[in-house]
């Protein structure tokens, strides 16, 4: 076609309008490209004929059931629902004779999400309707029709929801009923080199627009697509070949041998829960999965990696025949099982142990059903990564992590996208953030010059990952992701690109990368704070399913130790971490689903309590079963000590011995009866760790006891608890206005200021409401100071003080103040009913204490972060994450605050603050609305962390001892556990965390302890359970090295004691084997 010369560089901008109207849907549609994408369209009778069957309430129902039901006719235009509704349509199929020869189509828009089915059961594809570049609508039937072509019948699942839940949760209540409407149900025909060449040009254009006019190729990228418009005309098909030919000829260049090199793999990151129940992830995972299995049919490079094994085992449940097809792809390298882990969880909130554990489930599966382990912990889109982790990704057998979620970060940009990341222990991992800085990129070229544009190593390495396709909600890479992928593999002006496993990568940065940086400690994530406080009791039943689990199994390995005939429950505990692995998901914990969700997470939590309760009596019954149950003619009782070092506490006596007790409060002995509920009280003293205790009315006396009290002063108005360790001054607030250590004389509270003090502060983010807490919320708060208080318990053993608070007009707190006779530790146990909107209460505590650093405890170890706001990195961390403790410090003293589910601290300067409740409305806009019951505690120590027991402190707070309704008379016999099964010796510093049966060897036992303090140790490890040998096992219970011959593991089997050598902030893992 002759044409007259335009000079497009002097125009280049109106040159781009020109090929962007070309190649786009916009008013041009009848004459552009667009016009002659499609050959064919047909819908409607004879063609397409539907018939639907609607199932009940939210019933997902199987394919057996659903096909059996009576189907009636529908139509194109009906709407279907409410949200969460299922329907299935009978779709027959007659495709008419002008398809001959051609590549038929059948394409369905629910305006939701749906998976097709064959008539025989088999799920062949997902579908996403509605607008939005993830829309997907489109099964090919036949790669070349006939002219008779037999009837075909599919079925189609229409799920109510879209690919993101329930429609724009930011704005609407995510419970409110939305219908959707069947767009469309046509078959269809391309024209597959018209389709090509619009593949060819989205490419050449976007080169166009994003490399740099500086650059001939951003000139020749320009000059290619105008020739392109020039060549073709849509009347006339035959061009289509010529303006190919000009692409062909664009293509031909190719990238020098220096060009970065990205390494592309296809991913649908599914949240497990979020925006939708856990039930709709099942379908989730079949529906995207299904696709890319058909994607992988047609392109034979492509490769594709999936994450989180719950996901893998829901599909072996649901839809065993898709789970053998990815087994198979599997096998041939196209599909990726990755990551490692149950389910990509959030790496703040859990313990180390569930840390542990989802590796050892995710490791566990894949090995079973792939054969092998993942090395690549794949973990793109959580908040933020504990400073543990390096340390249990080694000992989980993989050495690679993957995320790009701190390219989020508000304040700071993270400075590094290969690197070295250096754990507590000093362990590292292979560490890389797509620099393209996204999970679901679009294969585009701009993405592409984006990954070397951003990459922050490339005087280190050069090379990236690139992660494609829809996510977050599933979907995954798409037909015309891949055909890009193709034109741009190793192309001039772009970097080069092939799909490749992601351990092809590592590997070969690993080989060839020269002076890798090293990033120590944590990964703050420097967003989504509030998601340490959103959903206060999803967080409190996480907390108490950790330890109520670790008890279940320590008291079932002692069992099966005692009893040969008990059987240790491996499946239901499995089953049971399992479900605390699943409520870990990084939008289930971090409190950002909807309230859907945590309906569910409710009815987990119950199951596991009750299943857990159930199975710790019977170990008990077990272990306990030759001693007669409590009655009243009894003297006496038992304790049981569940962590591992001694300890004496209150505790409440058992119900048959209460009136004997209680009989005692005018002897002189360390006895009380509540005036709140009649509960008697009396010290358990010097119970051993791991061990029992007896504790007989016999041996009271009052010789060496001091009676804790509590009175009004009569000057300020305030009331006194004191006993012989420290005096406390508590003001009708509630707030600690002195606390004065007796040993120490020593004043705790600054001058001027107070502890317990409440904040309400004003909880309104930018943009993510349920997920953050900004910074700028510090500046609009007050202090409520609406309490009344009185004495409620006047000891001799406990002290208490009742607080009853309005917050507001809404919201009440009554909180009950606490000092024993035994202890410098003051309790605060609290109950909220809490009616706000947006708002988020702290509690704050001023101290006579200066440091320029706190310490917080995180899984299996601590963490310490600055008390001042000297630098950009230190202004972020203006709230933080810890588990049961944060401690403040300076050389000889310190108080340590303690608490039994909250995760949200902040220290700066000498205030301490503890963030206990938040109030946003999305996505679930009844977030935390209720009743809570939380506690948490000061406890002043003597000494430096480091020279404290706080750590101790911290898990007797969560831990209390249990009370066995047995009759401990023995005559002359041992008490059961009254000689610790297990003991620790020469380490104070080491804490034994963990004992279970081993997984695959019943006649073993592992036991799991960690450095916690920071320093090396050398501990003495004695067992009382049967052992003949011990060796140093990963977390997967995996051998490791021979220890015997370097000294860190030394047997001594005559005491059945094994030395242990640690080094700071090491976790060992034991196997006993008998």
């Amino acid at each position: 076609m002759e044409h007259h010369p335009s000079y497009l560089q002097k125009h280049a901008s109106i040159t781009r309008s020109r090929i962007n109207n070309f190649i786009n849907d916009n008013q041009w549609r009848d004459v552009n490209l667009k016009s002659v994408i499609e050959y064919l369209r047909v819908s409607g009778e004879p063609h397409v004929s539907l018939q639907v069957w609607s199932a009940p309430g939210q019933d997902r129902p199987t394919f057996e059931h659903a096909v059996k039901q009576q189907y009636r006719p529908t139509r194109i235009g009906e709407v279907f629902g409410p949200s969460w509704t299922t329907h299935w349509f009978l779709v027959t199929i007659n495709i008419p004779k002008e398809f001959a020869g051609r590549g038929v189509r059948f394409e369905m828009d629910t305006s939701s999400e749906a998976m097709i089915w064959s008539v025989d059961g088999e799920p062949i594809m997902g579908l996403t309707g509605g607008g939005g570049r993830e829309r997907h609508i489109d099964y090919l039937l036949t790669e070349k029709a006939s002219a008779h072509e037999k009837q075909r019948q599919l079925y189609v699942e229409m799920a109510c929801n879209d690919l993101f839940g329930n429609g724009d949760y930011h704005q609407h209540p995510q419970d409110r009923k939305i219908y959707y409407r069947v767009n469309s149900a046509d078959l269809l025909s391309h024209n597959e080199p018209v389709l090509a060449l619009y593949y060819d040009l989205q490419v050449i254009n976007e080169m166009a627009n994003r490399i740099s006019e500086e650059s001939p190729r951003s000139w020749q990228a320009l000059a290619a697509a105008n020739a392109i418009v020039n060549a073709f005309e849509h009347t006339d098909l035959s061009t289509v070949d010529s303006a190919r030919e000009i692409a062909r000829e664009f293509f031909k260049a190719q990238g020098g041998d220096s060009n970065h090199q990205v390494y592309a793999i296809g991913n649908c990151h599914i949240d497990t829960a979020w925006l939708w129940p856990f039930a709709e992830t099942k379908r989730k995972a079949a529906r995207s999965w299904s696709t890319q299995l058909q994607l992988m049919d047609v392109y034979p490079e492509y490769k594709f990696a999936a994450s989180q094994v719950q996901q893998f085992e829901w599909l072996r449940e649901n839809y065993p025949s898709l789970f053998a097809k990815v087994q198979a792809k599997a096998k041939s390298g196209q599909f990726i099982p990755i990551g490692a882990t149950w389910v990509e969880c959030d790496c703040n909130m859990p313990s180390g142990e569930s840390l542990v554990r989802q590796f050892l489930l995710g490791q566990r599966f894949f090995k079973e059903h792939f054969g092998e382990i993942s090395e690549v912990f794949w973990l793109p889109d959580t908040f933020g990564y504990a400073s543990q982790l390096p340390q249990i990704v080694r000992l989980a057998g993989a050495k690679y992590f993957f995320t790009q979620k701190l390219s989020w970060n508000s304040i700071n940009r993270f400075p590094n996208t290969t690197f070295r990341w250096v754990g507590l222990d000093g362990s590292h991992v292979l560490t890389h953030m797509a620099p393209a800085n996204t999970y679901a990129a679009q294969c585009t070229p701009g993405e592409l010059m984006d990954s070397v544009k951003r990459h922050k190593d490339l005087a280190y390495t050069n090379e990236s990952l690139y992660l494609f396709g829809n996510g977050d909600g599933g979907g995954g890479p798409l037909r015309d992701m891949l055909e890009r992928l193709r034109r741009m593999e190793n192309l001039d002006g772009l970097p080069k690109v092939k799909q490749a496993h992601p351990r092809e990568f590592y590997e070969h940065v690993e080989s060839t990368a020269k002076d890798i940086v090293s990033w120590k400690g944590e990964l703050y994530f420097e967003l989504h704070r509030g998601t340490y406080t959103s959903q206060s009791n999803n967080k409190l039943w996480n907390r108490q399913s950790e330890f109520i689990l670790r008890d279940v199994e320590l008291l079932s390995t002692i069992a099966h130790s005692k009893d040969r005939e008990f059987k240790y429950p491996s499946d239901e505990l499995t089953r049971l971490w399992k479900l605390v692995c699943l409520n870990q998901f990084h939008d289930v914990i971090p409190g950002s689903s909807i309230n859907m969700v945590y309906r569910d997470s409710d009815k987990i939590y119950k199951d596991i309590f009750a299943s857990a309760k159930n199975l710790r009596q019977r170990a008990l019954d077990t272990i306990y079963g030759e001693l007669p149950p409590l009655t009243p003619d009894g003297t006496n009782f038992a304790v049981l000590n569940t962590t591992s070092w001694m300890r004496t506490s209150i505790v409440a006596v058992p119900a048959p011995l209460s009136s004997l007790f209680a009989s005692q409060t005018d002897s002189g002995s360390p006895v009380q009866v509540c005036k709140d509920d009649d509960v008697v009280l009396t010290v358990a003293a010097n119970v051993p760790g791991f061990g029992a205790q007896i504790v007989k009315l016999s041996t009271h006396s009052g010789a060496q006891f001091v009676p804790v009290r509590v009175y009004a002063s009569e000057t300020s108005g305030s009331y006194v608890l004191e006993n012989r360790h420290v005096r406390v001054v508590i003001d009708r607030n509630g707030r600690i206005t002195s606390y004065y250590d007796h040993a120490e004389k020593r004043e705790l509270v600054a001058a001027g200021s107070a502890g317990n003090v409440f904040e309400l502060y004003d909880d309104v983010p930018d943009y993510w409401d349920a997920w953050d807490i900004e910074i700028y919320s510090l500046e609009k708060y007050h202090a409520i100071d609406s309490g009344d208080i009185t004495i409620s318990e006047e000891g001799p053993l406990v002290a208490s003080l009742q607080l009853t608070m309005a917050i507001s007009e809404c919201s009440t707190l009554t909180q009950k103040i606490s000092l024993s006779a035994i202890s410098t530790r003051l309790d605060f146990d609290t109950t909220v009913d809490w009616h706000e909107n947006r708002k988020c209460l702290k509690a704050a505590f001023t101290w006579d204490i200066r440091s320029d650093l706190a310490t917080y405890e995180t899984q299996f170890g601590i963490v310490q972060r600055p008390t001042h706001r000297n630098t950009s990195w230190d202004i972020a961390k203006f709230e933080v994450c810890a588990h049961k403790f944060a401690d403040l410090s300076e050389f000889g003293y310190g108080v340590a605050l303690l608490n039994d589910c909250k995760y949200g601290h902040a220290t700066l300067e000498n205030k301490m603050t503890l963030s206990l409740l938040r109030a946003p409305k999305a996505p679930d806009e009844h977030c935390d609305m209720g009743r809570h019951r939380f506690r948490y505690a000061v406890y002043p120590h003597a000494g430096s962390f480091n020279e404290s027991n706080v750590v101790e402190e911290a898990y007797q707070f969560n831990v209390p001892l249990q009370v066995i309704p047995v009759s401990p008379q023995l005559d002359g016999r041992e008490l059961p556990l009254g000689q610790p099964c297990f003991s620790i010796s020469g380490a104070r510093n080491v804490v034994l965390d963990t004992v279970k049966l081993a997984e695959d060897d019943k006649s073993s036992y592992i036991v799991r302890m960690y450095e916690a303090y920071g320093g090396h140790a050398r501990a003495l490890l004695t067992t009382r359970l049967p052992a003949a040998s011990v060796h140093k096992v990963n977390i997967l219970e995996e051998r490791m090295c021979e220890d015997d011959s370097n000294g860190e593991l030394s047997w001594l089997s005559r005491s059945n004691t094994v030395e242990v050598v640690f080094k700071p902030f090491e976790i060992i893992t034991l196997k006993f084997s008998s």
